[in-house]
């Protein structure tokens, strides 16, 4: 274990992120570690235009992001901290994805230590990484439909797990409103995410994000 303390400012965008990371960082990082959760509403994209403002006030986290990186940059030289960006990946391509935020990135002088961390397709992934986590947080969740699922694949993420744990499935859960997904997605961090298995989680990218954590904060 490291003696200087590190901080991880953890960029997420929705609540139901925030709520996950809120109980699964603490898991991965010790004591010896800060770290903050900051949600925002929505994922957005990246300005094609760099030095065009955006309202903050909107809290759309790739709107946000090259004047959040800026910022940290600015302000953290010197001191132990690292911005990790956790957002779904959606419909894009990976390698195109990632290679805008490495070059969003470079553009800032001074550069914050940053990772940016991808959840492939949806968050509800690393979920979905751990059947047994689901299992014990719904019991009667379908296993039929829970053994369809191909880890990190680009299937319809979020409606898969509610098909399997939600009355009526993704459909029902639809119809009602993207407020009460967002709320149904909030509901389930707070209730599989105490029982998941950090060493035993088959999500590749939450591997990545796990990998990550622990080398910065030197555990595991």
């Amino acid at each position: 274990m490291q003696d200087k303390t590190m901080h991880f400012e953890i960029l997420v965008e929705d609540q139901s992120g925030k709520k996950m990371l809120d109980i699964l960082v603490p898991k991965i990082i010790d004591d010896n570690h800060t770290f903050n959760v900051k949600s925002y509403k929505g994922v957005g994209r990246i300005p094609a235009k760099m030095n065009i403002s955006v309202d903050a006030s909107k809290r759309i986290l790739l709107a946000n992001l090259p004047r959040l990186l800026a910022g940290y940059g600015k302000s953290w030289q010197g001191y132990p901290a690292v911005v990790i960006v956790v957002c779904d990946l959606d419909d894009k391509c990976l390698k195109s994805f990632r290679n805008q935020l490495i070059e969003l990135l470079n553009i800032c002088n001074p550069r914050p230590e940053t990772r940016f961390c991808i959840a492939i397709e949806e968050g509800e992934a690393w979920f979905l990484g751990d059947i047994p986590a689901i299992k014990q947080a719904y019991p009667k969740a379908k296993d039929t439909i829970l053994k369809t699922y191909i880890n990190d694949s680009i299937c319809g993420t979020w409606e898969k797990l509610a098909d399997a744990v939600y009355k009526g499935g993704s459909q029902g859960l639809s119809s009602q409103g993207w407020q009460a997904v967002g709320a149904e997605k909030s509901a389930w961090s707070e209730k599989i995410t105490p029982y998941m298995d950090l060493d035993n989680n088959t999500s590749p990218s939450f591997n990545y994000f796990l990998e990550k954590l622990r080398e910065l904060a030197e555990v595991g």
